[in-house]
């Protein structure tokens, strides 16, 4: 019951794996800042491509990529594809919703296929409203179907009552709906 176990200090053993690592590097003739060996897949492809006469006009690996497909692949493999499409809506929404909309009502924010809208009155909340299906429509146009499924469509925000240090009692201002 009273047994003891000494452990070894993790940098105590981490020290210990860079210097094996370290006499096994100069045991295969490798020293500090000597440049980096190729492997012997990469001369085999090398010796491959010279014995073909170079790359020639077939595609090779080591050819440039387009930016626009490296990029897509990039957005695919992380997931970031509906966000940069939403994210062009956002930087296009004059375009997309007209001046005179989008002069009186601003993208909130986004997430899980809803679409928030934020409008300077309640007026152009109900025009909005009315609105929403031809808005769904047209998103589905720039973005792809999917994307955004719901519009919702906030009013204004009135001033908050009843609190800081110059309120009063009673039934405060009218008419703050804009």
């Amino acid at each position: 019951m009273g047994l003891l176990v000494e452990l070894t200090p993790p940098a105590t053993v981490a020290a210990a794996a860079l210097n094996r690592a370290r006499a096994a590097a100069r045991a295969r003739g490798l020293r500090p800042g000597d440049p980096p060996r190729r492997t012997a897949l990469a001369i085999a492809e090398r010796q491959a491509e010279a014995a073909a006469g170079g790359s020639g006009a077939h595609p090779s690996a080591r050819d440039p990529q387009p930016v626009a497909a490296t990029l897509g692949r990039l957005l695919d493999e992380a997931g970031w594809r509906q966000d940069v499409l939403v994210g062009g809506v956002v930087g296009r929404w004059a375009d997309i919703v007209g001046p005179q909309v989008a002069e009186h009502c601003v993208v909130e924010r986004f997430g899980g296929g809803e679409l928030v809208v934020r409008t300077d009155s309640t007026a152009w909340a109900a025009q909005m409203r009315l609105l929403a299906p031809t808005l769904l429509g047209r998103l589905a146009q720039t973005v792809g179907e999917g994307v955004v499924v719901e519009v919702t469509v906030l009013g204004p925000t009135g001033p908050g009552f009843g609190r800081g240090p110059r309120s009063v009692r009673g039934r405060g201002p009218r008419d703050t709906w804009g």
